[in-house]
């Protein structure tokens, strides 16, 4: 119904308006043009409660008042005027809950379809809170709480962790009367400019709701769940008495209207009429015996029969609804940042009871009681179905008395100037009741305002009508993404790749998973947080709680297809929601289709998984950042549901720089750390936040059968896996695989060289030229000699599961490198019976071929462990000329072999030595490989394994590792090897014979190098170690090495300077270092030893062979380039 001109003409409409009150009609037009509004047909089946209202019009002497209303109920199946397949309504009378018959000619289907088609996106279950005009740009921030994935259960957080959306030109708020000048008060609290009078002048526009109850006369005012097609109910409100013009006075004007009572309360409507004290008005005392005895027996058959009997009193109710005028005094205002409505003197008004008796009349004359709104019976208070105002138009153009100026933009202050794109389109802005429906006079409001928005901006609104629409389809005009090229590309493959998943998933009819979580913690603001390492982010963590840096995410993980999330091997689930740390420039971000990972594995870290967070987000200042977290769950958390606990909530956090495509590839791991460190820090779930994500988990699906198998799969998978890593003793052991895997760095000899020790016994040589010149001079190429340890081979100096490997190093620092593989090493030979001081005829015969190909040049050595030993035998006893070597670095031992406790544990343990019994069981040769179908005895050694005592940061399932543990010790750090290099040790690792075994007990035991049994006699004497004078020493050891004692090198590094001395021609010239947080061998196989170790021991190799004043420079190859894309600094 359109607004009467008497009521437009009140002086509290703008002049705009109130001058010219025909200004309306042309938009009253186009409103109907859209909305298409049609009176109940005449032929339609006829309706009880319209009869029943003309009836009563013509009781009150309103008989030419009374009218059919028009109403966006649609009377016939077609399309709408926005080109929405519309059904005829089925008259069940459902209206006030939501008719879903598909009649509903609503701004749903008109205004917002037609808004859709041509580019809007629109977002569901979002909670507007307010708006803040951007502080470095145009347009305005709309902040807003989305309840969506259960995100309620975080009621903390729900309106605390706000996401918030850009508008870069304009805002229009059409959220009804109430929520929008809520919006607007709560944005003005937030700061933003508003005149003084927003929340107030708001109106009820005069709404009654009554009751005309037990009448005489069969009304069907009841919706109906199931249309009955011949006793229909019809629309909701079908007839009117318009009494708008009764008066020259615009104040006096009324409608009433008859109305329906939804399914929904039906059974409740016989309590509120019947049974609720003082809400029944009594008829006159004229009624007779009989009319009371009939309507006794009408309320009896309602309440035993239900409220469809149709003798029964329900059945013979007339719903009233009245709009009128009322005071226009009710205020909005927020307590405790919640809106509270007072209307205040409706209820009071000598009007609204003037109404009221006019009720009583039209239903005493059908034979029924009128009933009042139970509110206004008990409390004198009105129930609105149509709450107006808020944000009224000013009548003087000024914030002073109005909220908006005449188009709906909003005043910035209590005068006239008006904030540029901030326009109210809804009920807020009417500044008096109507005293008829608003919904008409709200539309054409709103086509003027956009309107004259459009106008202002040069723009001109099309009238291309739509085809017919396809709702589930896609929109004929998509929306256009306006960005830089480089940021165009990266949201476009980040929203592209998030709609396959969903698109795939729903073609699938797939069921998923998801939940909501809260992590909060300190992050510290620091460019030169750059390393990722855990004691970089504890640093930040203490520093940023000790500044209050605090930061804090509110995130919803949804995996759209169950299976494919659990079958991938990156079980993908994708991220929404916000981040929040005010030390960072541009909180809070907003975060849109980010990756989370649950329980990935680490592939640089053996036998540990992962919880990963990736994603971009977007501050308030525009600006993209990149946030990364990971959660680490390793063996440290065996057996210990404290240490799974801490570990699953424990996030360590790098916000990053964004850089183009860093996100285009889901499945490179390693993206985020192209872009400069920003922020570093750690995160953690509280137990309360954890009771409320627990609530928020919820599987999707399209029947309960899909949603309880989504729902069991993701949980076995967790469960699964967390048991899996916190009773690591008892998982399933991983032994050896068939297939290579991980090799990104294979580095092939370039020669290899047969060579026969004097003996003829024949071992390798592998070979490495350089891939560098000092000085670009292939003249300056040095030699350096590199001899391994016991039971490996060259592969532990050329090893091809790490990038960046010995070899590799060293070849590129202008040396051309040799690797013997001698007789104790990965050779068939090794299971000869050959020892360390066998070997040192290896190492001669290979010193010897260096010096017959490239002349009699002292060449530099490098020797690990037992490859040490017995360089150390040949040089002591004088197999190896001391002449020969220009300078030794000796990794972990030289001529002082002394186990670690585990190992001398060993040596002393049980009445039979360890090598006596092993030969007893199983024979001369203990392989380091092994499989489920090797001998029962190596079965069981397998299983006896599991219980060998290490540390739980320590404790793994790889069968191999454990057989290395046992016969050498502990050799590494795990937490330095990578997993390829850990899940594939076997490859690297031969075994070693029991005589071998034997004299390395004994050496280890009595701490010095000795010849073969029986004679076992010692070779560090005062006259063999003198044959060491003028070498230059460098010794090294692992801290936590947990094979041989610390005291083995420092005991050589002793013995060298209390020989020779510090100072002087043969002083001076022997170092040793201690490396902290390294084993035994993963100083050579370590991921990270070419930044740890490689670089320390080059400089000493550069010192002796090249001179005090050689600098190295860093050759301009992939290594380099690797190094400063920051690709191997993890």
């Amino acid at each position: 119904m359109e607004a009467d001109k008497q009521t437009l003409a009140m002086n509290a409409w703008p002049p705009q308006i109130r001058d010219n009150v025909d200004v309306l009609d042309e938009y009253y037009k186009k409103a109907e043009a859209v909305l298409q509004p049609d009176y109940y047909p005449q032929d339609a089946p006829r309706l009880a409660k319209l009869d029943l209202l003309e009836k009563q019009a013509e009781v009150l002497g309103y008989k030419e008042r009374f009218k059919r209303v028009r109403q966006t109920t649609r009377f016939r199946d077609g399309p709408n005027s926005t080109g929405v397949t519309m059904s005829a309504s089925t008259l069940s009378g459902q209206d006030v809950t939501g008719v879903n018959d598909g009649s509903k000619n609503s701004t749903l289907v008109t205004y917002l379809s037609d808004a859709w088609n041509w580019g809007a996106e629109m977002f569901c279950e979002s909670e507007v809170r307010y708006v803040e005009k951007c502080k470095n740009g145009e347009g305005y921030l709309v902040f807003f709480a989305w309840h969506g994935r259960n995100r309620g259960c975080f009621k903390a957080n729900l309106h605390g962790d706000l996401m918030w959306v850009h508008a870069k030109k304009a805002v229009f708020l059409g959220a009804g009367a109430i929520a929008t000048t809520e919006i607007l008060l709560r944005s003005k609290a937030m700061g933003l400019e508003t005149s003084s009078e927003v929340g107030q002048n708001m109106s009820g526009n005069g709404d009654i709701l009554a009751f005309g109850y037990n009448t005489d006369e069969l009304v069907n005012a009841i919706g109906r769940a199931v249309p009955e097609p011949g006793n229909p109910v019809g629309p909701c409100i079908t007839g009117v008495i318009d009494c708008r013009d009764v008066s020259d006075n615009p104040l006096d004007g009324f409608v009433i209207e008859e109305g329906a009572v939804p399914h929904a309360l039906a059974h409740l409507l016989q309590f509120m009429l019947d049974a609720l004290p003082g809400s029944v008005v009594p008829k006159q005392e004229k009624e007779s015996v009989v009319e009371r005895t009939r309507a006794a027996f009408a309320r009896y058959g309602s309440r035993f029969l239900g409220p469809y009997y149709k003798s029964g009193a329900i059945a013979k109710t007339q719903v009233y609804l009245i709009m009128s005028h009322d005071s226009n005094q009710a205020v909005l205002s927020l307590e405790d940042d919640k809106p509270v409505l007072e209307f205040l003197g409706v209820a009071r008004s000598s009007h609204c009871k003037y109404l009221n008796k006019l009720l009583a009349q039209a239903t005493e004359a059908v034979g029924g009681t009128l009933v009042q709104n139970p509110f206004f019976a008990l409390m004198g208070q009105q129930v609105t179905v149509h709450p107006i105002g808020g944000a009224c138009m000013a009548s003087d153009n000024t914030g002073n008395t109005g909220v908006t100026n005449h188009v709906g933009a909003v005043f910035k202050g209590d005068g006239p100037e008006t904030h540029n794109g901030l326009i109210v389109t809804d009920a807020a802005v009417i500044p008096t009741a109507l005293g008829a429906n608003p919904f008409a006079t709200i539309t054409a409001l709103a086509e003027r305002s956009v309107e004259a928005y459009a106008k202002s901006q040069g723009l001109t609104i099309s009238t291309e009508s739509n085809g017919i629409l396809n709702l589930f389809g896609e929109p004929a005009h998509p929306p256009k993404v306006q960005a830089t090229p480089e940021e165009e590309l990266d949201e476009e493959a980040t929203f592209m790749s998030a709609s396959q998943v969903i698109e795939n998933a729903g073609a699938l009819q797939a069921s998923g998973f998801g939940f909501t979580e809260v992590m909060s913690g300190f992050v510290h603001y620091d460019k030169r947080l750059k390393t990722d390492e855990r004691e970089t982010y504890e640093l930040a963590y203490r520093t940023a709680r000790s500044r209050c840096e605090n930061a804090r995410f509110f995130l919803s993980v949804q995996a759209f297809d169950i299976n494919q999330t659990l079958n991938h091997h990156q079980h993908r689930g994708m991220l929404t929601g916000t981040f929040a740390c005010a030390s960072i420039p541009g909180s809070p971000f907003m975060v849109q289709r980010g990756e989370f990972n649950l329980f990935i594995l680490n592939n640089k870290a053996p036998g540990t998984r992962n919880l990963t967070y990736d994603f971009d987000m977007r501050g308030v200042d525009g600006r993209k950042l990149h946030f990364h977290g990971y959660k680490v769950v390793d063996s440290s958390v065996a057996l210990s549901p404290r240490g799974f606990w801490k570990a699953t909530t424990t996030l360590y956090v790098t916000i990053s720089e964004h850089e183009p495509g860093m996100t285009a590839d889901p499945d490179d791991e390693d993206a985020w750390r192209r872009g400069t460190v920003l922020a570093r820090g750690i995160m953690r779930i509280r137990p309360a936040d954890f009771m409320s994500e627990i609530m928020t988990m919820s599987p999707t699906g399209s029947s309960l059968l899909k949603r309880a198998v989504s729902a069991t799969k993701f949980l076995t998978f967790f469960t699964r896996r967390s048991l899996g890593l916190l009773m690591a003793p008892l998982a399933t052991l991983q032994y050896p695989s068939q297939s290579y895997s991980g090799y990104i760095n294979p580095t092939l000899p370039d020669q290899t060289v047969d060579v026969t020790a004097e003996d003829g016994v024949v071992t390798k040589l592998q070979v490495w030229e350089p891939t560098a010149y000092p000085d670009n001079d292939p003249a300056n190429v040095r030699n350096l000699f590199m001899i391994p340890g016991a039971a490996v081979d060259h592969q532990i100096y050329a090893l091809p599961t790490i990038p960046f490997n010995a070899v590799n190093y060293y070849t590129r620092a202008g040396y051309r490198v040799f690797v013997t593989v001698h007789r104790i090493g990965q050779l068939m030979v090794a299971e000869n019976m050959h020892t360390t001081y066998d070997a040192r005829l290896d190492i001669k015969a290979c010193l010897e071929h260096i010096r017959a190909v490239h002349g009699p040049e002292k060449v530099y050595t490098i020797a690990h462990c037992m490859g040490s030993v017995a360089f150390s035998c040949g040089l002591l006893d004088g197999t190896i000329p001391a002449s020969w070597i220009l300078g030794i670095t000796c990794s972990q031992v030289f001529m002082n072999p002394i186990w670690g406790p585990a190992n001398m544990a060993k040596v002393l343990a049980g009445p039979i030595p360890m090598d006596k019994l092993y030969t007893a069981l199983a024979g001369t040769w203990f392989n380091c490989s092994t499989s489920p179908d090797d001998k029962l005895i190596q079965r069981v050694v397998n299983q006896l394994l599991r219980l060998y005592p290490q540390s739980r940061k320590e404790m793994c399932t790889n069968a191999a590792c454990h057989r290395c543990s046992l016969v050498f010790g502990r050799c590494w750090n795990h937490s330095n090897l990578n997993e390829a290099t850990h899940r594939q040790i076997d490859r690297f690792f031969g075994g070693v014979n029991m005589r071998l075994l034997n004299l390395l007990m004994k050496m280890g035991y009595e701490g010095h190098v000795m010849t073969n049994a029986p004679d076992y006699t010692r070779l560090d004497t005062d006259e063999n170690v003198e044959k060491l004078r003028g070498i230059p020493f460098l010794l090294f050891v692992g801290r936590d090495n947990a094979v041989l004692s610390p005291e083995a090198t420092e005991r050589t590094y002793e013995r060298l300077c209390d020989t020779f001395g510090t100072v002087g021609p043969d002083g001076g010239e022997y170092k040793r270092r201690v490396v902290p947080g390294y084993g035994h061998l993963d100083p050579w196989m370590g991921r990270n030893a070419w930044k740890d170790v490689y670089p320390f021991v080059r400089e000493e190799v550069d010192r002796v062979v090249r001179g005090q004043a050689y600098q190295f420079v860093e050759p301009d190859d992939r290594f380099k380039q690797m190094v400063e894309e920051g690709e191997m600094l993890h």
